[in-house]
């Protein structure tokens, strides 16, 4: 394609500077090196988790640990920049300051895709409404590729057959991306998170809606304002029926599409209002490329959800146990505890990102009878929430999860949402769902 070509040559004039060696930069490095574009790498940790693969695969690459100064940054042309690592730290603004370009792996991946791109962001819901749309242009028969923030990073996609992308997109991809034109985007939802790296809600907001700048078809979210792009949006809601998708009650409650029912909510396999709202974007997304009605409807009711998503566990003496450890901000947490029709056992903590935790009182208040806390910000959360629920302090999830079990009683929801991040005691937060799961499993085997 002759875009690309153009591009490609923009390319070879670039020295790339790489910052991070996790999995996006070893991404990125292999996407720009078997490219035959210039680039280094730069990573202060003594040796990188991907330094051996890239050097089996280039051996003369150049990877340096010595950290991010003044002669690698005049080198550069471009930085591209690792999620992980904040461009407001001194020597990112440093190289902005010296016009370099900071741009990521998805502003790399947009300046190569020459197929259709849906793009998925918000608070929570994004990998489960991302991972749907895929299961459903698939069940249409067409080739799907789908990762970004989510499984395979996207310079990876690019080597898959595919007739649409489906990236997932975080607020960290976002702010380096300038050239990505979705042919539909959406914002799910907003709520505060990752305030350890914004300066405030509004700029972690904006860095949100930018994913609306260059597309063709915008989605929001009709309950949540703070999502809107304008008047022309298709909407979703679970409570306004006039949206272009909402939640009706007609004989029992329906997925529908203006009006019509499509499908009733018995015959869905995930539970929750907040697994309602995502089926409705996810329905309006695939609806936007024209993927079959039947299709949709296939695909909704075949969906099981995924790990460490209100992932169910088992039921032990009448008591139900859910892993959804990636509740790792207020609003996955207050959705997770809404969406439980059971009194709720509730394990939370880890590391709490500067949020606002009195936020979730109310839905404390209103479904939780115990609390199991445990993490860095313990002490923190428990100030915030003391007023609003009986709290227990644990030392880890075993002793979390052995309380939770003396205390519980047939008819109750044993949840983790921690609300917060898992960094303080995991490497992430899936290792945390299956420390949980675990010993959830140990004790049904006593």
């Amino acid at each position: 394609m002759s875009g690309m070509n153009a591009q490609a040559r923009q390319h070879a004039d670039i020295n790339y500077l790489v910052v991070g060696l996790g999995l996006t930069g070893y991404s990125v490095a292999r996407y720009l090196l078997s490219h035959g574009y210039r680039c280094k790498i730069q990573d202060s940790r003594d040796i990188p988790p991907y330094y051996q693969q890239l050097k089996s695969q280039f051996a003369d690459v150049q990877i340096t640990n010595q950290t991010l100064d003044a002669e690698l940054i005049g080198w550069a042309d471009a930085l591209v920049v690792s999620p992980g690592l904040s461009i407001h730290v001194p020597q990112i603004q440093q190289a902005i300051d010296l016009g370099k370009q900071i741009i990521g792996d998805i502003e790399l991946f947009a300046q190569a895709v020459d197929k259709p791109v849906i793009a998925i962001t918000g608070s929570n819901g994004k990998s489960t409404v991302t991972t749907l749309v895929g299961e459903m242009i698939r069940a249409d028969g067409k080739q799907a590729a789908v990762g970004g923030n989510i499984g395979v990073p996207a310079l990876d996609l690019l080597d898959q057959p595919a007739e649409i992308y489906v990236l997932e997109l975080s607020s960290y991809q976002l702010e380096t991306t300038s050239s990505l034109q979705p042919v539909v985007a959406t914002v799910l939802n907003l709520s505060e998170d990752h305030l350890d790296r914004y300066a405030d809600y509004a700029e972690y907001v904006q860095a949100k809606l930018h994913i609306y700048d260059a597309a063709k078809t915008c989605i929001s979210n009709l309950d949540d304002e703070t999502t809107r792009h304008d008047s022309g949006d298709i909407l979703f809601s679970l409570t306004d029926s006039d949206a272009d998708f909402s939640l009706i009650e007609d004989d029992g409650f329906w997925l529908a599409k203006q009006g019509l029912r499509w499908l009733p909510i018995t015959e869905l396999k995930v539970s929750g209002r907040h697994n309602w709202a995502n089926c409705l974007a996810a329905m309006a997304l695939a609806d936007a490329v024209t993927v079959s009605k039947s299709a949709i409807i296939q695909a909704l009711k075949d969906f099981t959800g995924i790990a460490h998503r209100s992932q169910w566990v088992a039921e032990i003496n009448g008591v139900e146990w859910v892993n959804d450890s990636k509740a790792t901000n207020v609003g996955a947490a207050k959705a997770s505890i809404e969406g439980r029709d059971r009194p709720v056992i509730l394990i939370a903590g880890g590391q709490s990102k500067n949020a606002d935790m009195s936020v979730l009182c109310p839905a404390l208040e209103q479904g939780v009878k115990q609390v199991m806390l445990m993490g860095e910000d313990a002490e923190r959360i428990a100030k915030a929430w003391q007023a609003s629920v009986p709290i227990t302090r644990v030392e880890n999830m075993g002793e979390a999860v052995e309380t939770a079990n003396q205390l519980a009683q047939s008819g109750d929801c044993v949840l983790l949402a921690p609300a917060c991040a898992s960094f303080d005691m995991y490497s992430k937060f899936e290792a945390r769902g299956d420390d949980f799961i675990d010993c959830v499993q140990s004790l049904n085997h006593d």
